[in-house]
């Protein structure tokens, strides 16, 4: 290959990955109380989501990174209202993260810094426990051994899952 041709395609194939870079970056659609709306395009179609940052951090003297927790509707891959926590660190490998709305709770996996609902057949319940609820804690572990505690506003919630409801 000719060093015209390499040039050439190393700058394509950098064209191609802005590109790609560019169209998952998120729109903020709208904000409700503690709860943002988002969208954003992928290659199985429209991605949209709710996102939340935990009012109160636990223990105080560790750094956590950024936090989340997010619910997301992805109709191009059959996916509707899927629960998920980011964490700003790696948990512990195989701990569980626990989601408690109101004193009822729910188990999570862990993979890296995210966690997903252990039991998919639950996330219709953790979404009503979440519309109906004032407060949301979650527990998780990290990759050290530090047991995390974080507390969530519901506040906004219900208006922000509406505002995703016809994600297409």
């Amino acid at each position: 290959m000719s060093f015209k041709t390499i040039l050439t395609t190393a700058t394509a194939i950098l064209a191609l990955s802005a590109a790609a870079a560019e169209a998952q970056t998120p729109t903020r659609m709208s904000q409700f109380n503690a709860w943002g709306s988002y969208s954003y395009t992928a290659a199985g179609g429209k991605v949209c989501y709710i996102l939340s940052t935990p009012t109160a951090m636990e223990p105080a003297n560790v750094d956590h990174g950024d936090i989340f927790f997010l619910i997301s509707q992805k109709p191009g891959q059959g996916v509707s209202y899927e629960p998920q926590v980011v964490m700003g660190y790696q948990m512990q490998e195989g701990s569980k993260v626990v989601v408690d709305v109101d004193g009822k709770r729910y188990t999570l996996f862990t993979r890296g810094e995210s966690a997903w609902m252990e039991n998919a057949a639950e996330e219709p319940q953790l979404v009503a426990a979440l519309r109906a609820g004032t407060n949301m804690k979650v527990e998780a572990k990290s990759r050290r051994g530090t047991a995390t505690n974080y507390s969530y506003s519901l506040s906004g919630v219900t208006a922000a899952l509406q505002s995703i409801n016809t994600c297409k």
